[in-house]
């Protein structure tokens, strides 16, 4: 099995988990990723999104679960596909989440870029429609 097809594997069942989980499974996603990951995400912590600041480290990237997990509820998180190529491998798929304060419902495309280094991810970053999200989060 190339490495590739082993990431794209990994992703596949990690991406399942957290869908059927609801979000609970952060537990499984840290242990894909390497201590030293690097974490990003497109709203970059602007407020009230601060847990979406760039994460260095597993601890870091807990510390984003928790903060996006308190603030937020998973309605569902669909995978349409995957596409990996030597260490880095591209989800794309939807994702509809309800802030916990506001109440409204946020529904967005995702695409997620993950790289890979002896079988643990190093880098992540995630894209998504930050104004809708945004909207959703202002009382």
């Amino acid at each position: 099995m190339s490495h590739a097809t082993a990431n794209k594997a990994i992703l596949e069942n990690a991406y399942r988990r957290w869908n059927e989980t609801r979000g609970d499974s952060v537990e499984e996603l840290l242990d894909i990723c390497a201590e030293e990951i690097l974490w990003g995400s497109l709203a970059g912590g602007v407020k009230p999104l601060a847990f979406t600041a760039k994460a260095v480290g597993k601890s870091d990237v807990r510390n984003y679960f928790e903060g996006l997990l308190a603030a937020w509820s998973m309605n569902y998180y669909n995978v349409d596909y995957f596409v990996a190529e030597d260490d880095r491998v591209v989800v794309v798929g939807s994702t509809k989440w309800t802030n916990k304060q506001t109440g409204k419902a946020c529904e967005t495309p995702k695409t997620d870029i993950w790289r890979f280094r002896d079988g643990r991810a190093i880098e992540f970053f995630e894209y998504y429609d930050t104004a809708q999200i945004l909207d959703a989060a202002k009382p």
